[in-house]
């Protein structure tokens, strides 16, 4: 799939995936900032249905081509079509994208390289894990064009305390990767010589766990934040229940009483 700014022939996104199951997204459409258009939410959302259908898929990495992580919405795009029912319909788009990366069953990195801004910081915001490059920025500005981030703010105040968000949001100010990670929003930063390095020292700790263990973890996390506390102990204790009486659990602790290393099948 191309678009104007894309050079004929070339993907918007790469998908690759590994013997592992490991899946590797990778936004490439660096002459425009990586930007969120239709065509590269739709080629998200596809690659995404697609790891979901993999009952072998492990981990996700999302990455990005040249200097840019994501720079958020195509405002181009946006501005030719001044419509209200064309903006709900790209911004469901974009949500309904986003829920996916939180919907699927297998843990999702940000592998961030450059500038992550509005939408592209909420994409950031919205995978489970996120390693950045220590020259990378992170912003919510579209407050400076006289647009709330309003999306962007729903995965951010999810990641940091709310004052920090809404300084973020109303101002427009871009914060570094040291700051972000204080914050909340990226979990390593690291110089750009490490950062694959880094990136697949997680995968490697994910891969090493067993595979229905991350996928009912992954789902009663996010499950139990939207709750209140005594359905989330409730819901928690029913997903620990299920999970011991799994032969993954029955395996490992088992393992653990001999002092030996588990042996699991995924």
């Amino acid at each position: 799939m191309t678009e104007p700014n894309t050079p004929s022939g070339q993907d918007l996104l790469l998908h690759e995936r590994d013997a592992r199951g490991v899946h590797r997204l990778t936004l490439n459409n660096p002459a425009s900032f990586n930007t969120l258009s239709e065509a590269m939410l739709t080629a998200l959302q596809q690659a995404l249905n697609a790891v979901a259908q993999d009952e072998q898929a492990r981990v996700v990495v999302l990455g990005a081509a040249g200097k840019a992580f994501c720079a958020g919405h195509n405002l181009k795009e946006m501005r030719a079509q001044p419509q209200l029912a064309y903006y709900q319909q790209l911004f469901a788009q974009c949500s309904r994208m986003m829920l996916t990366i939180q919907k699927l069953p297998v843990p999702v990195i940000a592998r961030v390289q450059g500038l992550a801004t509005a939408a592209g910081c909420q994409l950031v915001a919205q995978c489970d894990l996120a390693v950045s490059v220590d020259s990378a920025t992170f912003g919510v500005n579209g407050i400076d064009v006289g647009l709330f981030c309003a999306t962007p703010s729903v995965p951010l105040v999810r990641n940091m305390h709310a004052k920090q968000a809404m300084e973020m949001l109303l101002t427009g100010g871009f914060i570094s990767a040291a700051e972000a990670q204080s914050r909340g929003l990226v979990n390593r930063v690291c110089a750009t010589a490490e950062l694959d390095a880094q990136v697949d020292d997680l995968v490697a700790a994910i891969l090493a766990k067993p595979r229905e263990a991350v996928r009912v973890g992954k789902a009663l996390f996010y499950q139990q934040r939207e709750m209140g506390i005594e359905s989330a102990y409730q819901l928690a204790g029913q997903t620990m229940a299920c999970n011991m009486v799994h032969e993954v659990a029955q395996e490992g602790v088992q393992a653990f009483i001999e002092k030996r290393t588990p042996s699991w099948r995924g």
